[in-house]
C-alpha cells in the first residue's frame, strides 16, 4: 500500500471517531509492516485513552518493527494524561513515519524533530489540504484562533427558501440528507438555535440513528434569545444538556461556548443573518433540494450588504450528492 492510500485510511479512522475525543484532536494511523502491508490502524480514543498511535502499534505487534507509521497529525511529544506518542513509535521501532498536519499546540508539538534525531525517516504534509479539511478541521480551526469553529448548516430549495409560504419545512430535503444531518449532530460539541426557532418548530435538537432512537453522543443544545421559552419546549427535555443563552450578540455566544470546538448554528434566517454580518461563521454547510419554493421564505435574512460590492465573498469547498439532494460546503473566500 502506498502512503497516499495508507493515509486515506487513517482519515477514515480518524473521521469514525470524530465528536469522541475532546478535547484531544480525531486522529486516525496506520502501521505498515515491513512490506508496505497493513499491519494495524487505530483511532484516537476518548480523553484520557490511548491515542491513534498506541492503538495502531497495540494491533500491529512486532509487525511495526522496520515498519511505517501514517498518522494525520504530527505524532506528539508531551505527557498529558498518556505517555507521548513518540515515546511508543521509537520502543516499537518503526524505522519511517508520514504525518499530513504538523500539530500547531506547542506544548505538543516537536515530535517530528525529535523522531528525526533518533534516526527515524520522517515525511511531512501528505495529503495536507484533505486531512485538515476533514475530521481535524475544527480543532485546528480552534488551535490557530483560541475560539470554537462555527458551521452555519441549513437546508433550502434550489431558490434559496427554508419553507413555503404558509411556513412548512417539513420535509424539504430528503431521508439521506437528514440522516447526514443527524450524523453531524453526533459529531458536533453543540448545536444552536434561536428563540424565534423553539416558538416556531418545537425542535428536539437530537442527534438519532437512521432508526429514530438517539445515537450514543448528544451535543449540547443551545437557545440563543431574549425571550422566556416555555418550561414544556422538547429543547428542555432529558434527551441531553441545554444552555439558553439570554443575548442576541453572536459574539457573546462564542464566548460562552468558548471550551467548545464544533459548533453547529441551525437558527432560522434571523439568527443566521445575525451571525454572518458579525463575521463568526466560519463554514457554510448548505443542503439544497432540487425543489422551487418562491415565496418571503428565505434561509438567510439581512446579513449587512448594501449592494453587490459589498457582497459576502465565500469559496467552494466540496459539493456532492446526499441521495436526491446537494451538500454544498463554502469557506470565507
Amino acid at each position: 500500500m502506498n502512503v497516499e492510500a495508507a493515509m486515506r485510511s487513517a482519515a477514515a479512522q480518524a473521521d469514525a471517531v470524530k465528536g469522541s475525543t475532546y478535547p484531544n484532536p480525531p486522529v486516525g494511523a496506520v502501521i505498515l509492516d515491513r512490506d508496505g502491508a497493513i499491519a494495524g490502524v487505530g483511532a484516537t480514543q476518548p480523553a484520557g485513552g490511548p491515542h491513534a498511535e498506541v492503538i495502531a502499534l497495540r494491533r500491529a505487534g512486532e509487525r511495526a518493527r522496520g515498519g511505517a507509521a501514517v498518522v494525520t497529525l504530527e505524532p506528539c511529544n508531551h505527557h498529558g494524561r498518556t505517555p507521548p506518542c513518540v515515546d511508543a513509535l521509537l520502543q516499537q521501532g518503526v524505522s519511517r513515519v508520514v504525518y499530513s498536519v504538523a500539530d500547531p499546540n506547542p506544548v505538543a508539538s516537536g515530535g517530528a524533530e525529535r523522531l528525526a534525531e533518533a534516526g527515524v525517516e520522517v515525511e511531512a504534509g501528505v495529503l495536507a489540504d484533505e486531512v485538515a479539511g476533514g475530521a481535524l478541521r475544527e480543532w485546528l480551526h480552534r488551535q490557530r484562533t483560541g475560539r470554537p469553529h462555527v458551521t452555519w448548516k441549513f437546508a433550502a430549495s434550489i431558490d434559496g427558501r427554508s419553507a413555503a409560504a404558509d411556513g412548512s419545512s417539513q420535509w424539504i430535503t430528503g431521508e439521506a440528507a437528514r440522516a447526514d444531518v443527524h450524523r453531524l449532530r453526533a459529531a458536533a460539541d453543540a448545536i444552536v438555535v434561536g428563540t424565534g426557532t423553539v416558538f416556531a418548530d418545537d425542535p428536539t435538537l437530537t442527534a438519532r440513528l437512521p432508526d429514530g432512537s438517539l445515537a450514543e453522543r448528544q451535543p449540547l443544545r443551545v437557545v440563543v434569545g431574549e425571550r422566556e421559552i416555555s418550561s414544556e419546549a422538547r429543547v428542555l427535555n432529558d434527551d441531553s444538556r441545554t444552555m439558553v443563552i439570554r443575548t442576541r450578540d453572536p459574539h457573546e455566544v462564542v464566548r460562552a461556548l468558548a471550551d467548545r470546538t464544533d459548533v453547529l448554528l441551525e437558527g432560522g434566517p434571523t439568527l443566521a443573518g445575525a451571525f454572518l454580518r458579525a463575521g463568526v461563521v466560519d463554514r457554510i454547510l448548505a443542503y439544497l433540494a432540487p425543489i422551487l419554493l418562491g415565496g418571503p421564505v428565505t434561509a438567510v435574512d439581512d446579513v449587512g450588504v448594501a449592494n453587490i460590492v459589498a457582497a459576502q465573498r465565500w469559496r467552494y469547498d466540496g459539493v456532492e450528492r446526499v441521495g436526491a439532494d446537494l451538500r454544498v460546503s463554502l469557506v470565507p473566500g
